[in-house]
Formats: C-alpha cells, structure tokens, sequence
C-alpha cells in the first residue's frame, strides 16, 4: 500500500455541482477523486476530476456526515489552529466547520434547525484535535504496538475516535460494506477519513532545569456513555462509564523538530552509564471514569439532586466488561475513590467496595485511621492472584475530612500510600530508532498499571490527586535518565513548576467544562500550591453557575452529544410539526414562572413609587402585599415541583426522569385547587411533554 494512502491529505479542495460533491487533493494529482452523490449521500471515487463542478473552497478535512430529519449534511473543517509538534508531527485544534448540505434546494423544518443549531454549538464549544500524521487518538505505548501498516484511522482507539460515527458512510465504502459497495477495500477513501479527538491537548517547549524538553499533556475524552454531568452518571450496560478521561503526560527528549538542543541522558547498562543524543519519550497514563454500579443523581431544582442507587448485584455484568477492557488496555488497576464516607456520597462509596469485593477472589481489606478519621484509607484487594479481576486494587482514601481546612498537602498520604504500586507499574519509555523507516520506536520500559481515580464527578477531587500523581512520576522520569539527580525534584525548577501547575489546572478546567459546564473547582491548589480566597470565591461562582446550568441548560447540551455521537437517530415522522422540541407542558405550568417573574418586576415597581402628597398609602400597599404573595405562592409551587421545570434532554429522556416527571405531574392534577385547571388544558394529557422519548431513538455503539 502506498505510504500517502496510510495518512490522510493535509489539502483537499471542494467541487460542488447540481449533482455531488466532489473532494480532491491538490497535492496528490494522481488519487482518486472522492465523489458524494446529491441527493442520494451516494459514495464512489472517480479516477480524475468530474468535469462541470465549480470549486467552492480549500478545507483542512472532512469531520463526517450526519442525517437529521430532512436532508444529509457533509461537515467539512474549515479552519484549524495549529497546536504545536510531537516529534516533528503537526497536531491542530479544530475551529470552524461548515455543513453541506446534500439537497440543492434548502428545506427547512424546526426541528432540523434546531438539530443543525445543537451540533454546530457543539462543534464550536467542544474542543476537538487532529492530527495528519500522528495518531493522537492512542498513548505512544499502543502506538508502539500497533501496526504502521495500516490506515491512520484503523489504528485510531475507537474510544477516542470522536467523529467515528459520523464516519460511519465513508468507513463503510472504504470497507467494502456500504449498501451500494461490496468491492472489497476501497484504497482510495482512506485518506479521506480523518479521526478527531475531543479533550484537551497543551505542546510546550520549555526546559527543567538545564534540560530541554518537550512536555506535552493530552486528554481524550472517550465517545462512549458520554453526557452532562447530572443526566449521564455510573455505568451502562455495555460497560461504560460516565466521564471517561486518559491523560497521558508526555516528556519528549532531544526532540530536534522542537527547535532545542539536545540532552544527552545517562543511562545505566552493565553497570555503566552510557550517553546517547536520540530522541526518548516517556509518558505517563492515568484515568478517571464514573464508579461503575447503575447509580443516578436526579434533578429537582433543590442544590443538591436527590441520589439513586441500584442494587450492586445488576451492575456485575457490566461492570466485568468495563474492567475486562480496563485491564486488558492498562494492566493492574489501582481505584482511587475520593467520595465523601459520611452522608449521601456514602452509597456510591459502599456501592463500589461491593463491586470490588464480588469481582475479586478471596477479598483481603485494610483500613488505617489517624486522629482525623477511622476511615483514612481503606484497602480492598484479592488476597491473591488467581483471575484477572484479581488485577484490580481498591483504595479509598478520605479525601474530604483529610484536607479539611486547606491542608491540601495531606493529600500526600495517599501518594506515600501508592508509592511501591507506582514503583512496580512503572512508565513508558522509548528511544528513536533512526533507521527505522516508519518511525518506530525501541521499547526500553512499559507502563504495567495504571491509576483510575473517581469522586463523585470526576471533576475537582480527581483533579488535584492527578497532578500530584503526575508530578511525582515526572520526578522518577528525569531521574531516571539523570537529567535530575537523587534528591532533585522537578519542583525545583520554579519556572517548570508555575507551567506545569497552569497545564494541569488548564486541563482540569477543560474536562469540568465539557461535563458541568463550568471551569474545575479546587484550581487555585492547582495553580499556586495553596489554597486561597480568590480561589474560593472563584470555587463560589463556578458551583451557582453549575447549578444554573445543570437545571436549565444541559438538556440541550446533552441532545447535542446525542445527535453527534449516534445515540440518537433522528426520526423522519411528522415533519414539520416541531413535535420534538415544543414544551408540551399544560400552560398553567408553563406560565408560573412567568407569573413569578411579573411579581417580581410589579413589586420592584411598587417599592419604588412615591405616593402622592395628598393620597393615602393603603392601595400602594395593598399591591405590594398581593403580588409578594402570588410571588411567594409561585416560588413555592416551583419549589415543590422542581422536576416539571428542569430542562431535561428532549431526545434520550432518561427513564428516571420521565418516571419522576409523571409522578409530579401526577401530583399537580390531584391538587383540588389547581388540578382541574391543568387537566382541561394539558395538551396530550400524561404522556405530553415526555412522550416522544421514544420517538426516532436508536443506541448504537
């Protein structure tokens, strides 16, 4: 196979006629041509250009196809940033898309809009990499086991292989599955499939000490069980879990394409230290992930949502799938859980030790306490190793009573907990081989283990235990290869320490904003290595707007993740009648928090008026007194009835939400005062607003 098929094109120019798309690469005259059918969505290459095609633009890469309602739509990437090299590799960042349609004429229906309005938001808010000749989707350990034979996308993780289903059309003609092609493998579309990453991604040339480096930091977001914070939560029944996140931190030496020097780093062989000026790698991997029971936490309006637990026993399954993928991918898993063990967090907490026990054979447990607690860590592990699953190591630590009072630092005890874990699962590294014409890598050391960390949210706890984790391991690396010597740490370099500082809290922001919605709490820990009262007004801010948010806009924000990643599939029925997205709520529902806000503003209004010298108070008074009480009465009812004005997610409705919705409004129409009111005009009676779940819904992994 050719080396230029193996990549996708960095240049491709559109054609576009009454009939196709055609898709071209100016710097490779002699592919084929890439041709879309209109209105059909029809794939087929053609040697040579079409003739009679206008060129309508340059783009930087094909994102994928998507049928909504009405039409198919091509997504090309427009515009990309580049990000900064691996190793002489270009990675961008992508910035603007624009979708094409595959009807000539427009059609236009509410719902399509509203479809094409969510991806684009999407799109334009989530932040997606790619890379032409770098397979980002993969740690560089997978990547120097992986076949360099092969088309960059079928070397791609499909975890974090983003636009994969909207890939779908093209994988299925370069396959030789499509409905209209059972040719065999289709050569020339392979450069026409780009994979894309979600997460974050830092490339930094900077130095430790006097060593130059390369430190590069990377997230993937895994494109499975994916959703907002309160309405994706635990595992599915595929085993996989709410908010899956890799990092891999990577330190790049004498990476000549950077632009710095080299190093020539000692390394130990038959008792001699040896010098060497190739480029080595070495990266660290850790993940976090939801804890994987079927758990829930329900939206009611009231700051802390009510909390769901399944029984244990009906999450095995899944839960053994999850972790066959776990350690068949990483190895030995140590699970870090930071949840709170007094209060509501303690289900979640002895939901998971209970999944930890029934997987493991002959569970062994260790609990150490000290003055704070009597539960400061706590160990469940088979006693010894007789499965897989004997693989996976449980260690609590309390994480909330521990660091009580911004003593941040007794995190420490966790690390001094996992240090011969960490010692014995080691870290990858790897040293060019410059013969090797496909750039591969000698393997010198694996990465054995790897360290899951959960909180409740993943989020803001899981954080700050990372970037202890990852500073650590970084200290080992450079050790290691003596660009630091015993004793040294990479914290001694205070200019290193404030950019290594500001990557992880950048990171930590990009993975709370793509699930809560807002920036990480906790940062300021991050950032400075202290807790302080900025940082706790900043915390304040981010934790009001996460409740706003979490209410009233992540309904939309999760259909969005639906559409995009193939979870939903949008019917073609009732076109036009903008079934889907309309509130179908009664409208004395739908009309309360209107009237809260009419008192509100009559209220203000009243208070600021002036009576007239020679007229009496009482009226003006009396106003006042009536709509603080409709205020008041409305405030109430809302408060009562918090799930009728949650903004739930209009595709996938979550069962728990539809059955809790119909509870309540359930309620309402029992009220004597109020139920016969919402009855005569409730538009479609119980199944109004929440009926359609079903409507077009398809999961597919």
């Amino acid at each position: 196979m050719a080396m230029s098929s193996l990549v996708p094109f960095r240049d491709i120019n559109i054609h576009a006629s009454s009939t196709h798309y055609a898709f071209t690469s100016p710097s490779s005259p002699s592919a084929q041509t890439l041709v879309v059918d209109r209105p059909s969505g029809d794939i087929r290459l053609n040697d040579g250009a079409l003739l009679g095609a206008k060129r309508v633009s340059s783009i930087a890469g094909i994102l994928g196809t998507i049928k909504l309602r009405l039409d198919k739509y091509i997504i090309v990437i427009t515009k990309a940033q580049p990000m900064g090299r691996i190793k002489g590799h270009m990675v961008y960042k992508v910035i603007a898309t624009e979708f094409l349609p595959l009807r000539e004429r427009a059609l236009h229906d509410p719902d399509e809009d509203t479809y094409l309005h969510l991806l684009k938001t999407l799109i334009k808010s989530g932040p997606m990499y790619f890379s032409y000749s770098f397979d980002i989707t993969n740690s560089f350990q997978r990547q120097a086991q992986s076949d360099p034979s092969l088309p960059l996308w079928k070397r791609a993780d499909d975890r974090f292989f983003w636009n994969r289903f909207i890939q779908s059309d093209l994988i299925a003609f370069a396959n030789g599955t499509g409905l209209r092609n059972q040719g065999g493998h289709q050569h020339g579309a392979d450069p026409f499939i780009l994979p894309v990453m979600f997460g974050m991604m830092r490339i930094t040339l900077t130095r430790i000490k006097a060593t130059p480096v390369n430190f590069v930091l990377i997230t993937r977001r895994s494109r499975h069980r994916v959703g907002t914070r309160y309405f994706t939560r635990g595992i599915d029944d595929q085993g996989h879990v709410a908010n899956f996140n890799e990092t891999e931190q990577i330190v790049i030496l004498n990476d000549g394409a950077g632009g710095l020097g080299g190093f020539a780093g000692g390394e130990q062989q038959n008792g001699r230290a040896t010098e060497h000026h190739d480029v080595q790698v070495m990266s660290y991997v850790q993940t976090r992930g939801s804890v994987p029971v079927y758990w829930a936490e329900v939206n009611t309006l009231k700051y802390t949502p009510s909390l769901q637990v399944r029984g244990v026993e009906t999450a095995v399954d899944a839960a053994k799938r999850h972790f066959d993928e776990q350690i068949k991918i990483y190895g030995d898993n140590f699970l870090v859980n930071l949840v709170n063990q007094r209060g509501r967090e303690d289900q979640v907490k002895k939901a998971y030790e209970q999944m930890v026990r029934i997987l493991v054979s002959s569970p062994g447990e260790a609990t150490q306490a000290d003055y704070v607690t009597n539960e400061q860590i706590h160990i469940v592990e088979a006693s010894s190793r007789r499965q897989e699953y004997d693989r996976l190591h449980y260690v609590y630590f309390d994480f909330h009573n521990e660091t009580k009072g911004l003593q941040w630092h007794r995190a420490q005890i966790l690390l001094n907990q996992l240090l011969g874990d960490l010692e014995k699962g080691q870290y990858f590294r790897g040293v060019d081989m410059p013969a090797d014409a496909q750039g591969r890598m000698e393997v010198r050391n694996q990465q054995s283990a790897v360290v899951r960390t959960n909180c409740m949210d993943c989020l803001d706890r899981t954080n700050v235990v990372q970037t202890m984790l990852a500073r650590w391991v970084l200290t080992k690396q450079l050790q290691d290869v003596g660009a630091l010597r015993p004793g040294e740490s990479a914290d001694d370099d205070t200019t290193f320490q404030d950019l290594f500082r500001n990557i992880w809290a950048d990171n930590a922001d990009v993975v709370s904003k793509s699930y809560s919605g807002t920036g990480a709490l906790k940062t300021d820990f991050t950032r400075t290595g202290e807790r302080t009262r900025a940082g706790m007004v900043q915390d304040l801010n981010n934790s009001i707007t996460r409740y706003v948010k979490n209410n009233f806009g992540d309904g939309p924000r999760q259909d969005a993740f639906d559409l995009f990643l193939g979870t939903y599939l949008p019917s073609t029925d009732s076109i036009g009648s903008n079934r889907i997205f309309m509130d179908q709520r009664p409208p004395l529902i739908q009309a309360i928090p209107y009237a809260l806000a009419a008192s509100v503003f009559l209220v203000l209004v009243a208070s600021l008026a002036r009576p007239q010298p020679d007229g009496t108070a009482w009226p003006l008074r009396f106003f006042s007194l009536l709509w603080l009480g409709v205020g008041g009465w409305c405030m109430h009812f809302i408060y009562n009835h918090g799930m009728l004005y949650v903004n739930w997610p209009k595709l996938n409705t979550p069962r728990w939400a539809n059955e809790g919705y119909q509870e309540v409004l359930g309620s309402v129409r029992k009220d004597k005062l109020l139920g016969p009111l919402v009855t005569r005009h409730e538009r479609g009676m119980s199944n109004s607003r929440l009926g359609h779940m079903e409507e077009g819904k398809k999961r597919i992994q």
